[in-house]
């Protein structure tokens, strides 16, 4: 069986990513599916910006068992259609995006938002309800300020809730500062780190990887 105390955290960087989180407000636990770094090709240098790590709940791992349990981890990670099955899949997903580097909040949701866009009008799925959660997602961070440790916390339902929490630190707010009810957006925000075009390769690896190990087990617990 895998337990909380089974499954390890994950180091990206100086960053810590525990293997089991919380949320303040919350009696729900979720798991660390896998983490690790975004980045950008920036004149032939790889430069590192954002630590990713990617909280599941626990039914995330019978949901995705029928299908992947007798899957490698290289296959895995191989299959665009296991990471659509995670961002699709009907679970609660808690993400936590930590600065390594330093970005205005403008500069980050400039970037995010695009890469939404162009992914939902390529799914066909972008229209005038999804403009306009773009315009709240922007305006959420618009006076929004990234220093090193700074985290965005994403909390997404599966009836395509978006939740965003920012803090200057690790620390998980009590409150969400904005929600975005848009499950076209929210879909599209974890299909930028993890799908076709992502822009976590390492993150990518981390969650083939572990869910490889993760899906061996018949009695996935994350509690005692």
């Amino acid at each position: 069986m895998t337990t909380a105390t089974s499954i390890t955290g994950v180091k990206v960087e100086y960053l810590e990513f525990p293997a089991v989180v919380t949320p303040p407000s919350s009696t729900k636990s979720y798991f660390l599916g896998g983490a690790g770094v975004r980045g950008l090709d920036i004149d032939g240098e790889f430069v590192k910006f954002t630590g990713l790590g990617v909280y599941l709940e626990e039914k995330a791992v019978e949901s995705l068992a029928l299908k992947w349990k007798d899957k490698t981890s290289a296959e895995l990670f191989e299959s665009l259609d296991f990471y659509r099955d995670i961002i699709k899949g009907p679970f609660e997903k808690f993400i936590r995006g930590t600065k390594v580097r330093t970005l205005e909040g403008t500069e980050y949701v400039r970037k995010v938002s695009e890469n939404c866009i162009n992914h939902m009008k390529s799914e066909g799925t972008y229209g005038d309800e999804e403009e306009k959660a773009i315009q709240k997602f922007r305006e959420a961070f618009k006076d929004q300020y990234f220093p090193p440790g700074a985290t965005v916390f994403y909390s997404q339902s599966p009836n395509g809730t978006l939740g965003l929490r920012f803090s200057k630190d690790e620390t998980i707010p009590e409150r969400e500062h904005t929600v975005i009810n848009n499950k076209a957006l929210s879909e599209a925000v974890l299909e930028t780190m993890i799908g076709e075009i992502p822009v976590s390769p390492a993150l990518k690896e981390s969650l083939a990887t572990r869910f490889y190990e993760f899906l061996k087990n018949d009695n996935f617990k994350i509690g005692n």
